[in-house]
């Protein structure tokens, strides 16, 4: 049965409402022959913040990623989000067409009564919230079969592992533009796999007979991490070329350092090691490269310490300074996130900590710090938590939240707030 206009109104005398305070359309709900039998389970509500909603209006997707052992979580083309499900004690209405009160205020409605059918319900809606990309993966899906140069036997290999766009993007928990990001910083490129050949026999295919075969071929490219000792055999080429031809870091013509090294690797990865240890630039139609300093000093420090377990500091900083290129100036602030020293042993030592080998979980990242050091200055451990900083959070806050401060002669230390196993 649907409702009269005389039931309506008694209905606002009986509430004790004036008619004359509300908006002259009214809307009867009324469950449908469909939604009557559903339950509230057959349904979920998603809410979006503004944002969100205008990437879906302007053709963009929403992707729900994680294997059967993660938490779900979605992602945007730029963003990526944790999904909670928020529970509500008022019933939420699925009703198709329904207008709000605005529409309304824009229409010119006679105190008509609009009867509306309600197509499903629920009692909660996932919410969500933004958090850090999952990362972590990518590099150990890469590091199952780092390149090692073009005449590798692993590469002759067609079984070993390798990951195009998609199927990163299909086992990694973040968005498209946060892989990417993070596929820079750990210095992948794209590199070409095997071919493969598609036959069609036209006469299978029912065209005309005596046609010849078309053959379609797909060249495959792969993302791949370079194995680091191959990587500084790229880098001791390009410096070493610099060296020979007095050019300065500062200008390193592309199209030289091709011609002179391309007989001995692909001219590919030597433009790749050029875009990992320089800024690329055109100067009169010509490209160069500016090489970082940095980058290539903290890389010989990386070559001399990942065999040694300790160092010692004085003698470390001795052999490190002979082993970059002349002109080139070492410093340990280069080593921020990659090297940690020892002030409280003697000799003072250094030792390889790369904040990458530490776990992604903000609890279990400090766990594992405060189980190799018991207390840490804050300038010691920053470059090791700066990674776990979320939109408008500092270090100060991380360390608040998960560590206690205290005076040591006269500096301030941080240890755990909980026992360290």
């Amino acid at each position: 049965m649907k409702r009269t206009r005389d039931e309506v109104d008694a209905t606002l005398q009986i509430a004790k409402l004036n008619a004359a305070e509300l908006l002259p359309a009214v809307h009867c709900l009324g469950f449908g022959p469909g939604a009557s039998g559903a339950a509230a389970g057959d349904f979920c509500l998603l809410e979006l913040e503004p944002t969100l909603c205008q990437q879906l209006e302007d053709g963009h997707s929403l992707v729900i990623r994680g294997d059967k052992d993660e938490q779900a979580v979605l992602c945007s083309k730029d963003k990526t989000y944790d999904l909670k499900i928020a529970d509500t004690s008022n019933m939420l209405l699925f009703i198709p067409g329904c207008k709000t009160p605005d529409q309304l205020k824009k229409e010119d409605s006679h105190c008509n009564i609009i009867h509306t059918e309600i197509f499903g319900f629920s009692n909660n809606y996932w919410e969500l919230r933004r958090r850090r990309p999952k990362l972590k993966k990518l590099k150990k899906l890469l590091m199952e079969n780092p390149y090692e140069g073009p005449d590798s036997q692993k590469e002759k290999d067609s079984n070993s592992s390798k990951y195009t766009t998609e199927d990163l993007l299909d086992q990694i928990q973040a968005s498209e533009e946060e892989i990417m990001t993070q596929l820079q910083v750990l210095n992948a490129c794209k590199i070409g796999g095997s071919v493969t050949y598609y036959y069609f026999n036209n006469d299978e295919i029912g065209h005309h007979k005596g046609e010849k075969f078309l053959d379609i071929f797909t060249l495959l490219r792969y993302w791949r991490i370079l194995e680091f000792d191959y990587e500084m055999k790229l880098l001791n080429h390009v410096t070493q070329l610099v060296d020979s031809e007095s050019w300065s870091f500062g200008k390193v013509p592309l199209n030289t350092c091709l011609q002179e090294l391309g007989p001995l690797e692909p001219e590919e990865m030597i433009e790749h090691c050029l875009k990992c240890y320089g800024k690329k630039y055109v100067d009169e139609g010509e490209v160069y490269f500016e090489l970082d300093a940095d980058k290539i000093c903290r890389a010989a420090a990386r070559m001399l310490l990942q065999n040694a377990v300790k160092f010692n500091l004085a003698e470390f900083q001795e052999v490190w300074q002979q082993s970059v290129p002349e002109g080139m100036v070492t410093s340990l602030d280069q080593l921020k996130g990659l090297a940690l020293v020892d002030r409280h042993s003697r000799p003072e030592i250094i030792f390889l900590l790369k904040v990458d080998d530490l776990p992604e979980d903000n609890q279990e990242r400090f766990n594992s710090l405060f189980s190799l050091r018991e207390k840490w200055t804050e300038e010691d451990i920053a470059p090791y938590i700066q990674d776990l900083c979320g939109e408008k959070q500092t270090i100060g806050a991380l360390l608040t939240k998960y560590s206690h401060s205290s005076m040591q002669n006269g500096v301030k230390v941080y240890n755990s707030r909980r026992p360290i196993s």
